[in-house]
């Protein structure tokens, strides 16, 4: 007997696939033949694309009838196990328990879904949530539709994701000339008439490429609709335009045939897992109660033309929030009403990404954290303005010293405090620190621009040179892109990565640039974090700092330091010290361990024959005046107060320790060492120092590509991700190196404030503030633009410290 493969509404029982022996395309490939003879024997066989049902194999004559009872189809096996064709019993629901849901929570991607682009709606109604039904409700010429070609435009355009327009009423090309309208903002009754700018024509040309179907087809149905959407492969959003609550016998979607299009809208939002969003022709509570939707979005118009009321509802909540809209009726579009934007989305996604550790379920933050993330959400969902601005500042100061689990929800987290902060002006610092045992995902090309975008520095001014880039050969990039790891072509500026490899092979040590894979999950691998690099971020307690919003010549809202010193300080000025190549003048002489580390365990003593990584007591340090020897380091203590350090850190430990600055060198509890060296990184260290020579005073573009190399091979040193091929992956040397950058730095600050001056900020690898006599650097200091040598700058108490091109 021959066998058909059919569309769904061949045999609609199908939908329900848990019902039929079902399987995914791929799978059905491989066993076609197998279900070509089920079919055959009359059982349907469902072909599903993920979870969807998108076609059925039937036998080729009578289609067997569906009964009551779903397993009455001869041979059908249901959910609970095999039936006999003579007793066939109701095959008991799949029930899942609570620990289910809690699972498919935790482990579940970040929230994700459309949103209208409209902050001050985004702020209250948020995304529009995968498997539910969203009606837009509002009288005719109030604007419904067009917050459906809102979301659609966003979605389709912004965010690039496919997108199903089924038109009920307007034509494709109505549709169209609404997006250029709103897109371009050309006069809609203009483009009607076909009259377009040549902008307007360029625009449209570009159009041509949006992920946007659109389904005008006579007679359209809720299950037409719900027919097509299956096909439609990466669908990520349904809109559906209109509902028209009075009958019209040319329009099936209208009148009393509405309450049983809702229902199969609901379905496929259910079914295909994916957002559905109806605009409706009026704003009837009773209709509107029929239609039992998900969330309810009304649309009110108020005594002001300039403004139409929008309430936001949700079917087992009531009302969530009111906010109000700008009609541009003109242009066909909402906007923002000038200065009444809301949080916008960045404040929505910080909330959401807040969720799981306000909610208890995950942890890792620091209790003050905690409460304030707990607060903002609450500013967000009462759509508090004034608190959210409030709680600005107050993320600022806790969220930029911490360190962020690295793991997905925190990397989210850290993401979405740095675009809020950004949003409100403010410059934060969140760093995430992995974990050597956990690899991190892979990034998407969209991932990797947005966490290059660098967060303004909180470091003090004096930072930046006269092309506006930190001075500082490693220039804050945390990201590495593909084909970074290759050598750079012969007649490049600077070819650094191919002389640090040079560097590293001439070396009689035989060193191990690279860690195999299979063991970069065990220790000492795993103990390694950037904290390691003990840099400081410290300001003198008597001071006070305060950020203040600038607007620099770009435009761009930021926040710049302003220090303002106490009168006991005395007459003086604020000498802000900006330290020449930290990073590349440690590889002079930084001590690691070429070869593979061995665990050499607790140590009665430092042996200066060896390097590595060690396991300490944090030493007390008394002093006000200078910040403790090992930075940021003594900020994330293990339970017995210890912390990890490398080589640089236990040898500054030690000469503290012999000059009286400590009562005793700490003890080390574990350690993981090898034969020391510090002359591996000697060459590199001497090449860069020559080019940096030749190119610092030329300036321009052939400085920035040695900084930009060069910041591109020290970093290569411990790439992050298992998809960067670099020729290294030694954490131990890179934060050795690192390390000692930070040592450097705090030692010459540390000779100044024994010699009598005044530290006010020590920051960073390279950044230093001290309170002086005008135009008097301290003398620990040398004055130039070679590697060691520092830039000085002199303002006043209470100035506004400007960085970088402001």
């Amino acid at each position: 007997m021959s066998v058909v493969l059919a569309p769904l509404d061949r045999f609609p029982a199908a939908r329900n696939s848990v019902d039929f022996s079902s399987y995914t395309l791929s799978a059905a490939q491989k066993d076609f033949g197998e279900l070509v003879s089920r079919a055959a024997l009359g059982e349907p066989q469902v072909l599903l694309r993920g979870s969807t049902p998108v076609a059925v194999l039937l036998p080729d004559g009578p289609i067997p009838s569906p009964s009551s009872d779903p397993t009455a189809v001869a041979g059908v096996v249901g959910a609970g196990g095999a039936v006999s064709p003579s007793t066939r019993d109701r095959v008991p629901r799949r029930l899942a328990t609570l620990g289910d849901a809690i699972g498919t929570a935790l482990n579940s991607a970040p929230p994700s879904g459309p949103m209208f682009g409209l902050s001050a709606l985004d702020s209250v109604a948020g995304r529009l949530q995968a498997g539910k039904l969203t009606l837009v409700a509002a009288d005719p010429s109030v604007g419904g539709s067009l917050l459906g070609l809102a979301v659609t435009r966003n979605t389709a355009l912004v965010d690039r994701h496919r997108v199903l327009y089924a038109a009920s009423g307007p034509s494709a090309d109505d549709i169209f000339r609404r997006i250029l309208s709103a897109e371009t903002g050309g006069e809609y009754p203009r483009l009607k008439q076909g009259r377009l700018t040549p902008h307007e024509q360029e625009v449209a040309r570009q159009l041509r490429q949006a992920p946007l179907m659109i389904d005008e087809g006579s007679n359209l149905t809720a299950e037409a609709i719900a027919e097509t959407a299956p096909y439609v492969d990466g669908l990520a959003l349904v809109v559906v335009d209109r509902l028209q609550a009075t009958h019209s016998s040319r329009l099936p979607l209208s009148g009393d045939r509405l309450t049983g299009a809702s229902q199969v809208l609901a379905t496929l939002a259910r079914t295909l897992h994916v957002p559905v969003l109806a605009v409706v022709d009026t704003s009837d509570p009773t209709l509107l109660g029929l239609l039992d939707a998900d969330v309810l979005l009304t649309l009110t118009p108020t005594d002001t033309p300039s403004r139409v009321q929008v309430t936001v509802a949700e079917r087992d909540f009531g009302t969530l929030g009111v906010v109000y809209l700008q009609p541009d009726l003109l242009h066909a579009r909402f906007t923002d009403i000038p200065g009444n934007q809301g949080p916008g989305p960045v404040a929505v996604e910080l909330a959401d990404a807040a969720l799981v550790y306000t909610s208890g379920a995950e942890r890792g933050l620091p209790a003050s954290l905690t409460h304030t993330l707990d607060a903002l959400r609450t500013a967000v969902l009462a759509d508090d303005h004034e608190t959210l601005a409030e709680l600005t500042t107050a993320l600022a100061d806790e969220a930029g010293p911490v360190s962020l689990p690295d793991t997905a929800p925190g990397r989210r987290l850290a993401a979405a405090l740095r675009a809020f902060c950004q949003w409100a002006g403010e410059a934060i610092n969140t760093a995430v620190y992995p974990k050597a045992t956990e690899p991190r995902p892979e990034t998407s090309a969209q991932d990797a621009e947005i966490t290059e975008v660098r967060a303004d520095r909180q470091a003090a001014p004096g930072q930046a040179d006269e092309s506006g880039e930190p001075d500082d050969e490693e220039d804050g990039r945390d990201v590495l892109k593909p084909g970074d790891e290759e050598d750079e072509p012969k007649d490049a500026v600077f070819p650094a990565l191919r002389i640090l490899k040079e560097a590293v092979a001439r070396s009689k040590m035989h060193p191990v640039p690279v860690i195999r894979t299979e063991e970069r999950d065990n220790d000492p691998w795993t103990l390694c974090t950037e904290r390691m690099d003990g840099e400081p971020r410290w300001a003198h307690p008597d001071i006070t700092v305060t950020r203040v919003p600038y607007i620099r010549q770009n435009g761009k809202r930021v926040r710049r330091d302003r220090i303002d010193v106490p009168d006991s300080f005395g007459d003086g000025v604020l000498c802000l010290i900006d330290r020449n190549g930290s990073y590349p003048s440690a590889c002079s002489a930084v001590p690691l361990a070429p070869n593979k580390l061995l665990h050499t365990g607790p140590l009665d003593a430092f042996d200066k024959s060896q390097a590595g990584i060690y396991l300490i007591d944090i030493p007390a340090w008394t002093r006000t005046d200078m910040p403790h020897p090992l930075g940021r380091l003594i900020d994330n203590p293990d339970e017995q107060g210890r912390v990890w350090v490398t080589t640089p850190h236990i040898k500054q430990l030690e000469k503290l320790a012999r000059d009286g600055h400590l009562e005793a060198v700490p003890r080390i509890h574990d350690s993981w060492t090898g034969k020391a060296n510090e002359s591996l990184f000697k060459p590199f260290y001497q090449a860069t120092q020559k080019a940096r020579t030749e190119l610092v005073d030329a300036g321009g573009a052939p400085y920035k590509a040695y900084k930009t190399r060069l910041s591109i091979a020290l970093r290569l040193l411990w790439p992050k991700r298992p998809e960067q091929k670099s020729p290294f992956w030694r954490p131990d040397w890179r934060m050795s190196m690192v390390a000692e950058a930070s040592v450097r730095h705090w030692a010459v600050a540390f000779r100044s404030v024994l010699e009598g001056h005044t530290l006010v900020a020590l920051r960073n690898v390279d950044q230093a503030i001290f309170w002086t006599p005008p135009d008097t650097p301290p003398s620990t200091y040398r004055i130039g633009t070679g590697f060691g040598e520092v830039k000085r700058k002199f303002i006043h108490s209470g100035e506004l410290i400007l960085e970088g091109d402001d």
